[in-house]
């Protein structure tokens, strides 16, 4: 089934009428509620690039494409077919969220705690787009009490697909990296990178990220925090909600994917075909040697070591800057 039609009949489901449009040489979704009411523009994105050239021009486009959708109504949501097919409950969650159906909590009724590197890893893994990253310090939000709700679109008694959560349930992790140090005049800046941010792909945490910045900030006293935004998912609004400032944007990067487990990996300049054959994944093993792979749609057989290389170049990121002490 193509992409399109997958996500929009995913949407009927859940009680969503869809339309489909042209934007240049792309088909987008356009969703609404029972009463009509046009809730969001979905770009949906096939993996077809056969070579990085081709990834680009395909990229290019798409970026049009989006740029185009922005200036009549606001940042599309994009979906990627890597995303959609290997991390399915996530991506489908996030999607629902997105159109406003999910379960919500506030940060006043949760609490921060300095959490170890394999809890993170582990909820970052299965709740971040990228997974985990390297860092330093590592805070988890735990949901004391639950007076959220469920939300719901427009007039259209959509259900979330998660759970509500209880109290004592993990709902959102944040990492920071170790500081970066220069000289400005007389000062020594310490800088630090916030790395990662998730939470359940179910649940809006109102006042959420805040909390963790505030809790990082004061046990820290960082100089200057700096963090990307995913231009697959947003343009970064919430950082400048944060008092973050957009400092300029991170060039789009070109990734390898296997299309027996839609896993992506990034294309690191130098390398030939040979070579990237035989890439590593970030768990150190090759992407050969797999013999079947399942998607969410279809199990797939094939030979030992043989898989299709297709290529995805993405839309880059903003990068956003929270100054925290004066310095030029």
């Amino acid at each position: 089934m193509k992409l399109i039609d997958d996500i929009s009949d995913f949407l009927g489901r859940h009680g969503f009428e869809v339309t489909h449009q042209s934007c240049g040489n792309f088909e987008m979704i356009r969703t609404s509620t029972n009463g009509g009411n046009h809730e969001k523009a979905i770009l949906p994105l096939e993996i077809c690039a056969g070579s990085e050239e081709e990834a680009q021009r395909i990229g290019d486009a798409a970026a049009i494409c989006v740029e185009s959708i922005c200036g009549r109504e606001g940042y599309p949501l994009i979906i990627t077919e890597d995303r959609w097919r290997s991390q399915g409950e996530m991506t489908r969650a996030r999607l629902l969220a997105h159109l406003k159906v999910f379960h919500q909590a506030y940060a006043r009724n949760c609490e921060v705690r300095r959490i170890e590197k394999a809890e993170a890893q582990e909820f970052l893994e299965k709740h971040h787009s990228y997974g985990s990253a390297a860092c330093r310090y590592r805070y988890g939000l735990y949901l004391k009490r639950y007076t959220g709700h469920g939300a719901t679109s427009g007039s259209s008694a959509v259900a979330s697909e998660s759970p509500a959560p209880v109290p004592g349930t993990l709902v959102a992790v944040a990492t920071f990296s170790n500081a970066r140090k220069w000289i400005k005049g007389d000062k020594e800046i310490r800088s630090y990178e916030w790395t990662r941010y998730a939470s359940l792909p179910g649940l809006r945490i109102n006042g959420g990220m805040g909390k963790l910045l505030k809790a990082f900030i004061e046990e820290v006293r960082p100089d200057d925090i700096m963090s990307y935004a995913d231009l697959e998912w947003s343009e970064g609004d919430v950082y400048r909600q944060l008092g973050f400032t957009l400092e300029g944007r991170k060039d789009p990067v070109t990734f390898t994917v296997d299309t027996g487990t839609w896993k992506r990996f990034p294309v690191k300049p130098g390398m030939t075909d040979g070579t990237r054959s035989g890439m590593a994944g970030p768990d150190g093993e090759g992407m050969t040697g797999h013999v079947i792979a399942e998607t969410a749609d279809n199990v797939i057989a094939r030979p030992e070591g043989s898989w299709q290389s297709l290529f995805f170049r993405n839309f880059g990121s903003n990068k956003y800057r929270l100054k925290l002490t004066a310095y030029e």
